[in-house]
């Protein structure tokens, strides 16, 4: 029986670009990786969180646009989630990668686990730069490194900074 793929979980918080995908997928070129795309429904918009990370990116209308706004609508966020999703499996099947995806919870961290415990063995994290959550350590990829025994990978989206 063939050796299972390297399977690398992509968590991001919005549908992955070309860049991304070309950053993505250049970590192992030659070998046969089948990727797992997680993209969150954000139907609990922390506003205080988001308002500081504005303010801290100097995005003063950001930062007003979320203190007036309301919480997202749950069904609403699901289905830009799952649209996400679509965007970034397509993407990197353009490529000529396996992909498959879903939407999972806010909080994206119990899914993650279990896409280790299943054989994962990489972990990419893609988000946008979050001024308070990567300062204190709070973000996806910092509390993913804590309880994952798996490499995990912060890549701001669609440069090739690392977080």
């Amino acid at each position: 029986m063939p050796d299972a793929p390297w399977t690398v979980v992509v968590l991001t918080e919005d549908a992955l670009t070309s860049a991304d995908v070309e950053h993505i997928t250049s970590l192992h070129p030659d070998e046969g990786v089948a990727y797992r795309v997680l993209v969150p429904a954000d139907t609990e918009h922390n506003v205080v969180a988001s308002v500081l990370e504005h303010l801290g990116m100097l995005e003063l209308r950001e930062a007003w646009d979320d203190l007036i706004g309301r919480e997202p609508d749950p069904q609403e966020a699901t289905s830009t989630a799952a649209e996400q999703v679509v965007e970034s499996v397509e993407l990197l099947r353009s490529t000529g990668a396996t992909a498959q995806g879903e939407v999972t919870e806010d909080d994206p961290l119990p899914s993650l686990r279990t896409a280790v415990e299943a054989g994962a063995q990489e972990v990419v994290v893609v988000t946008y730069p979050h001024a308070v959550a990567d300062t204190f350590h709070t973000d996806w990829a910092s509390k993913a490194r804590e309880v994952l025994q798996v490499p995990v990978l912060h890549l701001y989206a669609g440069t090739s900074e690392l977080g």
